[in-house]
């Protein structure tokens, strides 16, 4: 394969979303493993593995890793970092305390075998009993958890417990054995799911519905991890309440939630919920490039949730609803009513005198006001959904009004003044031209920057003749 066809395949491949290149990752070592195709799926599990790793190291082979191949079947469902989980997700911190326990205490003699198994295919170099090997080892983690995470009468539950790790590890013990345990039954659904559903409708979701209909799915354990392989394949993850809706028979919140599947509407609020508070942070930290994306994902969900189901305001699921709406509302309008100040501060024209020798405006400084101003238009976009709309129609108005005055009255301030001071005015000026151009956009931008250009052009010739 060529060089530039390599780099097309990887661009298109770090194009594809954290779950894809995971399930595509997860797909190509079970080919790998099973001899099918592997001078292709070779290639291209090395390009995704450079790609998530973020170097162009020759990885190490996954056989070489027991642990990676011991949970593979959870690698869908893994989060980073320690913060809470929602159903349907493990955190990948919570593998290396358990794989450690396995090893230990947990199921130390099917571990040495399984060490043993590897070593026999790592010296043959056949891979054909490796699936045979990984799938008695994954039976045995799952036995091993089972065995000490469900109390037993007269047993001192929580110190066996305690022995694998802190709590954290403790909350994902189950869930892990869970997965393991219905390994088969999760691969065959991952088999029979599109890689993606661009509509969710009355047809695709009956037809979902009976790829969930295996008795080893429906348990309280296992549905949100399927529910969770679905929303990987949905436009839009919310749309997974539209299951729940289906299996019910009705949209009330109440017939809903006595389900097995209202876990997707819990699902569906605490991914929205951990969004807000993403956004939140990015707000509070400056970073706009995606804000833009998140504020739309979180109108569409919440409308979503709104318009397709029947939420009481006093229920629990009203009221999380309500608190996401809050702290999005709360989150945007501190940012939104600072704004204006910012504005005011750059283009608050001066006169000659209170304009210091070699003053400057700091080029970082327009730019995020300016990505600020373009975050005002988004959430006037939305504001409605997010409880934001009148904060945001003022802002919005306000700023029209303040730039466009500012705008040509510094244009006018080019034709005379001190030259001092000109060079301070002329960043002025671009800086509220810059403002025009999200405010007005690009045509009226142009011809107020036309305007600056022949104001500097009439100040230069009145200063020759003088």
């Amino acid at each position: 394969m060529s060089q530039t066809s390599i780099e097309r395949l990887r661009d298109y491949l770090a194009q594809l979303p954290p779950q894809a290149q995971a399930l595509l990752m997860r797909e190509f070592e079970r080919a790998i493993e099973k001899g099918e195709d592997t001078t292709v799926a070779t290639f291209v599990l090395e390009q995704l593995r450079k790609i998530v790793r973020g170097t162009d190291e020759e990885a190490r082979p996954r056989i070489d890793d027991p642990a990676r191949l011991l949970f593979r079947p959870l690698e869908p469902f893994l989060v980073e970092g320690n913060a809470p989980v929602r159903p349907g997700q493990i955190r990948r911190t919570s593998l290396l305390p358990v794989w450690q326990w396995l090893n230990r205490e947990g199921a130390p003699e099917q571990a040495q075998e399984f060490e043993a198994a590897l070593a026999r295919v790592r010296e043959s170099g056949t891979t054909s009993d490796l699936e045979v090997a990984v799938r008695k080892f994954q039976h045995a983690a799952a036995d091993a958890i089972f065995k000490i995470a469900k109390p037993v009468p007269g047993g001192d539950h929580q110190r066996a417990l305690t022995r694998i790790g802190p709590p954290k590890v403790i909350e994902d013990v189950l869930p892990i054995g869970s997965v393991l345990q219905a390994r088969e039954a999760i691969d065959t659904l991952n088999g029979r799911l599109p890689s993606l559903l661009r509509v969710f409708a009355d047809s695709q979701i009956a037809s979902i519905g009976a790829s969930l209909n295996v008795p080893s799915l429906q348990t309280p354990q296992l549905l949100p991890f399927a529910l969770s392989l679905v929303m990987q394949r949905l436009p839009a993850p919310w749309q997974i309440i539209r299951l729940a809706i289906k299996m019910a028979a009705s949209d009330d919140e109440i017939r809903v939630a006595a389900t097995p599947y209202g876990v997707a509407v819990t699902i569906a609020l605490q991914d929205m919920s951990l969004l807000a508070a993403n956004l939140r942070t990015d707000i509070k930290r400056g970073h706009f490039d995606t804000v833009a994306d998140q504020i739309k994902i979180l109108h569409d969900g919440l409308r979503g949730l709104r318009t397709e189901l029947d939420l009481r305001n006093d229920s629990t699921w009203g009221k999380l609803l309500t608190s996401i709406r809050a702290d999005i509302s709360n989150a945007l309008q501190s940012e939104i009513d600072s704004v204006p100040g910012r504005v005011r501060r750059l283009l608050r024209q001066r006169a000659d005198k209170d304009i210091p020798a070699g003053a400057s405006i700091d080029a970082a400084d327009v730019d995020e006001t300016a990505a600020l101003i373009d975050f005002v238009a988004v959430c006037r976009t939305y504001a409605s959904e997010l409880a934001i709309n009148e904060v945001t129609l003022r802002t919005y108005s306000d700023l029209q009004q303040y730039v466009e005055k500012s705008t040509e009255s510094l244009v006018q301030s080019l034709r005379g003044g001190d030259a001092r001071t000109r060079g301070f005015r002329q960043m002025q000026v671009k800086a509220a031209i810059r403002f025009c151009e999200v405010l007005f956009g690009q045509d009226y931008a142009s011809l107020m920057s036309r305007a600056a250009e022949n104001a500097q052009t009439v100040e230069r010739k009145s200063s020759r003749a003088s």
